[in-house]
């Protein structure tokens, strides 16, 4: 994997047909805030990150900002986050054992689900990292109880590697590889 760290960054903004994905303002702290302290967010990522109190005093002033996370902006307003990480070495769930991988990764407001958001986010940061990173797989985990995750994976073009248990819970792992292209 091409580490992120290396890459100039943030890119320009990614605009698809409704969203924005772009790098973290101060004007996002609030809903970094209520993305972290939601239950429902956390619901399959064992629970929230802490008391919207514990977070409110812990949060930086611009918070996420980060090489590989776009906040995902409708309207003017952020609605999630998608990240592009290294998955940790030491973790289960590989495609190669000899290289790192790029692993993407999603949260949106419980208000935002539902719209699409999350695929269309989701699409537009897979094919900027394609253009980036020519040739480079990114992977995918989640648990198999969160059926919504499940099928934005599968819409996302993601294919089942292996199945394993981490956390307590049965997790699927897959892999998304670029499309040819022709040069």
């Amino acid at each position: 994997m091409t580490d992120l760290g290396h890459m100039a960054w943030p890119p320009a903004p990614i605009r698809t047909q409704r969203l924005v994905l772009r790098e973290s303002a101060a004007r996002d702290r609030a809903a970094f805030v209520e993305l972290f302290a939601s239950a429902e967010v956390g619901a399959y990522l064992g629970g929230a990150r802490g008391s919207r109190e514990e977070l409110e005093r812990a949060a930086p002033e611009v918070p996420g900002r980060r090489p590989g996370l776009f906040v995902v902006d409708l309207d003017g307003a952020m609605i999630g986050t998608v990240t592009l990480d290294q998955r940790d070495p030491e973790r289960p769930g590989h495609v190669r054992r000899d290289a790192e991988q790029t692993e993407l990764g999603y949260l949106l407001l419980p208000t935002a689900w539902g719209h699409g958001y999350a695929a269309e986010a989701c699409a537009a940061v897979l094919d900027w990292f394609a253009g980036a990173c020519p040739g480079e797989p990114v992977v995918l985990c989640t648990q198999t109880a969160n059926d919504r995750s499940m099928r934005l994976a599968a819409k996302l073009g993601f294919t089942e590697v292996e199945r394993f248990e981490e956390f307590n819970a049965e997790q699927w792992f897959g892999v998304w590889l670029p499309a040819a292209t022709d040069t």
